[in-house]
């Protein structure tokens, strides 16, 4: 299982000398495993990972499934720039949850009304499967995909994916309760070997956003540790944050674990990164 970032950021896309180290892409995530090519979120970052399937495939088939966690515009921006959309060989399937205030498709396709671009989305040459799913377990291939409603305004879900190479969980924008207490939640993401969680803030700026549907660094710690969780990236990085502030928060988050010597090893996601988990698993930890 190999996880990529290409896009981190939150709310907008934030490009400049700040945040060339970490990225000012927004969310999107590519993970692979058994033939299977999932991509997490469709924010700015998906861009360049059409490029690069492109140019990996060649005049090959793409068969590609995109889960969305919600339709706010930072996580599906992307997807009029995704290059493959725009040819006759790609097959990608668009899962979202249901109950959203209009359709999936409508959400979608809406923003490739000629009010906000050029090519609508009834002319792409692609083959494109956009679906609502109602079952939040199902299988894509070998991978097990689980969906969990997340803390944030609208109709939103983080997922887990299970393979026998490991686990991980995506949580982009969710506001977990204060000091990581939400049952539910910790047991979602129990074990996970990565977990990607939505950090925007720190203590004091969650202050003075309590609602809006975002977390900060002490809370992700302390449920990434309840949770027995064995890598966390903090995600959905603020885009008034550049890499310095983005350091400093990954330092106060390995302070704020070290007492704790669970073996909890945090980083900060970065666009480029890859996460490869494989091999036979070490026992859960109780």
């Amino acid at each position: 299982m190999s996880i990529k970032f290409w896009g981190v950021r939150g709310s907008i896309a934030t490009p400049g000398a700040g945040t060339v180290r970490y990225g000012g892409n927004t969310s999107c995530v590519e993970v692979r495993h058994g033939g299977e090519i999932i991509i997490l979120d469709a924010g700015t970052g998906l861009r360049q990972l059409g490029r690069a399937l492109l140019e990996e495939f060649k005049d090959g088939p793409l068969n590609l499934t995109l889960l969305l966690s919600h339709t706010h515009w930072d996580h599906i921006q992307g997807l009029p720039f995704f290059a493959p959309i725009y040819e006759a060989r790609c097959h990608l399937r668009i899962l979202g949850c249901e109950g959203a205030r209009t359709s999936l498709m409508a959400a979608l396709t809406g923003q490739m009304e000629s009010t906000y671009f050029p090519v609508p989305f009834s002319q792409l040459p692609s083959n494109i499967e956009i679906e609502e799913f109602t079952d939040y377990d199902f299988a894509l291939g070998a991978v097990q995909v689980q969906a969990h409603r997340a803390n944030h305004p609208g109709v939103c879900v983080g997922y887990r994916l299970v393979t026998p190479a490991g686990r991980m969980a995506f949580f982009p924008d969710t506001e977990p309760l204060a000091g990581g207490t939400d049952a539910a939640m910790i047991e979602f993401v129990r074990q996970a070997d990565v977990l990607i969680l939505d950090s925007q803030y720190n203590l004091a700026e969650y202050k003075k956003h309590v609602g809006w549907g975002h977390g900060c660094v002490d809370d992700s710690v302390a449920l990434a540790l309840q949770a027995g969780v064995r890598k966390l990236f903090l995600f959905h990085h603020d885009p008034d944050h550049n890499d310095r502030t983005i350091d400093q928060f990954v330092k106060h988050a390995r302070q704020l674990a070290a007492p704790q010597k669970s073996g909890l090893k945090i980083e900060a996601a970065r666009e480029g990164a890859v996460i490869q988990l494989g091999g036979r698993r070490a026992p859960d930890r109780k």
